[in-house]
């Protein structure tokens, strides 16, 4: 997957959503290819949705991530996966990111 062009954007964090999604245009104007679609859960029902793949930088940190591209939904959603796999998390006191140890497994206790 080439990082052939890029955009500095605004994202909404959503720690109830999974996935993250980019507005159509957005995904068109980057030339995110579409590789599949979905049926995907949302607060409004079950909805098909397509999905792509995009590099995403957030805070310094890169990597590629699936994306799912909605022609309703007009600000990028950024989801659980990709906010937890940066190793971030939302400060409830302030609203901002901030940095935590990635979780590899949760530890229970043995007994």
């Amino acid at each position: 997957m080439e990082k052939t062009r890029s955009r500095s954007v605004k994202a909404r964090v959503d720690t109830g959503a999974s996935l993250t999604v980019l507005p159509e245009q957005l995904a068109d104007d980057l030339g995110i290819d579409v590789i599949g679609e979905e049926r995907v859960s949302t607060g409004a029902g079950e909805v098909k949705i397509k999905r792509g793949r995009a590099w995403l930088s957030v805070k310094g940190k890169e990597d590629a991530f699936p994306v799912w591209i909605s022609g309703v939904i007009d600000k990028v959603l950024l989801g659980a996966v990709v906010l937890e796999s940066f190793g971030f998390e939302v400060d409830p006191a302030t609203g901002l990111l901030k940095e935590r140890p990635l979780l590899l497994y949760p530890v229970a206790p043995y007994g």
